[in-house]
C-alpha cells in the first residue's frame, strides 16, 4: 500500500490549504484515514480521521477550522485547512488503517507565517 500526501506550502496566518492523500489501492478497502502532524522537536499528534462510513473526528486544536473528507471514486483523502495559525506549522502525514495494520504515507510540509 502506498500513500502520498501533498498540497503543503507556505501560507500566511488566516490563509487556507488543502492537503491531498492519494492511495495505491481502493479507498473502500481502508477502514480509517487519519491525518497526523509533527512540528519540529515535538511528538507526532493526531489531527483528524474519517472512517469508511464517513464518521469524522478532529483534534480540539483544529475543530471548526479543518475538514477531513474523501472521494471514493478517486481513491483520495483530503484535509481542508482554513484559518491557519502559526501553531499549525508541521509536517502533515496521512495514514490508512486496513484491517489491523496502519500504513503511513509520505509527509507534506505546512508552514504558516504570522
Amino acid at each position: 500500500v502506498q500513500l502520498q500526501a501533498y498540497g503543503g506550502g507556505l501560507v500566511q496566518a488566516g490563509g487556507s490549504l488543502r492537503l491531498t492523500c492519494t492511495t495505491s489501492i481502493s479507498i473502500r478497502s481502508i477502514k480509517v484515514i487519519t491525518w497526523y502532524r509533527q512540528a519540529p522537536e515535538k511528538e507526532r499528534e493526531f489531527v483528524a480521521f474519517i472512517t469508511d462510513a464517513g464518521t469524522t473526528m478532529y483534534a480540539m486544536s483544529v475543530k471548526g477550522r479543518f475538514t477531513i473528507s474523501k472521494d471514493n471514486a478517486k481513491n483520495t483523502g483530503y484535509l481542508q485547512m482554513n484559518n491557519l495559525k502559526p501553531e499549525d506549522t508541521a509536517v502533515y502525514y496521512c495514514a490508512a488503517r486496513i484491517g489491523e495494520v496502519q500504513h503511513w504515507g509520505t509527509g507534506t510540509q505546512v508552514t504558516v507565517s504570522s
